[in-house]
C-alpha cells in the first residue's frame, strides 16, 4: 500500500449508510477505510486502537453520540483528525462539532460529492466546511470579520492554546513545534480574524465555543 495512503475510521449506526459511505471512499486510490464502528463507543476504541488519519464519525449514534466520542479521541489519538458527517444542517450542531474538535463537517445528502474533498482537505491541515453551511458559518460569526474556516487545523489548536492561557513556550511543547513557528502560527491567526492581541483572541475563542468563559 502508498505511503500516501489515507487511513480512515468510519463510524455510523446506519448499516446501509455506512457501507455506502465505506463504498465511495475505498473507490479513491488514496484512501483506505481501516474499521467500521456502528456506535460511538466502538469508535473510540477502535481510533484508540488503530491510530488512522482521519475519523469520520456521524453525530447520532447509541451508547456515544459522535460529539462525545470526539472528545475522548482528541484525547486519546490526538494526531487522529476528525470529520463529522451529519444530516443535521443547524446551528447548533455546526458549534457543537467545531467545540468538539472538528476539522471537517460534511452533509450526509452530500457525502457522495463531498467527503472526499474534505478527508483530502483536512488531511493537509485545513478545515473543510460543507458548502451548504456557509451561511449557517456566517451567522456564527457574531460580529467577528474572521472565520475558523479560514483556520488550518494547526491554527485552530493554537488559537484554543493561548486563549487557555499557554505562554509560546509552553504552546511549543505541547504541540511539538517551535516557539518561532508558534509566533508565525499567531500572527496568521490574527491576520485572518482581524484580531489585535491575546484578549481579543480569548474573547473570541469563547464566542465560538472554543473554550469556557
Amino acid at each position: 500500500m502508498s505511503e500516501h495512503v489515507i487511513r480512515i475510521v468510519l463510524a455510523d449506526d446506519h448499516a446501509v449508510m455506512r457501507d455506502g459511505v465505506q463504498m465511495v471512499l475505498e473507490a479513491q486510490p488514496d484512501l483506505h477505510v481501516i474499521g467500521t464502528a456502528s456506535n460511538g463507543a466502538d469508535a473510540v476504541d477502535l481510533v484508540d486502537a488503530l491510530r488512522p488519519d482521519i475519523a469520520v464519525l456521524d453525530i447520532a449514534m447509541p451508547k456515544t453520540n459522535g460529539l462525545v466520542a470526539a472528545r475522548e479521541i482528541r484525547q486519546r489519538a490526538p494526531n487522529t483528525k476528525i470529520i463529522f458527517l451529519s444530516m443535521h444542517e443547524g446551528e447548533e450542531y455546526l458549534k457543537e462539532a467545531l467545540r468538539a474538535g472538528a476539522a471537517g463537517y460534511v452533509l450526509k445528502r452530500a457525502a457522495a460529492t463531498d467527503l472526499v474533498a474534505a478527508i483530502r482537505a483536512v488531511q493537509r491541515g485545513d478545515a473543510y466546511l460543507d458548502p451548504a453551511l456557509t451561511r449557517t458559518l456566517d451567522d456564527l460569526r457574531d460580529g467577528d470579520t474572521g472565520r475558523l474556516a479560514d483556520l488550518t487545523e494547526r491554527e485552530l489548536e493554537v488559537l484554543k492554546l493561548v486563549a487557555e492561557g499557554l505562554t509560546n513556550r509552553q504552546i511549543a511543547a505541547q504541540l511539538v513545534i517551535s516557539v518561532k513557528t508558534v509566533q508565525s502560527h499567531r500572527t496568521n491567526i490574527m491576520e485572518k480574524l482581524d484580531l489585535h492581541d491575546r484578549t481579543d483572541l480569548v474573547k473570541y475563542a469563547i464566542r465560538r465555543g472554543m473554550i469556557e468563559p
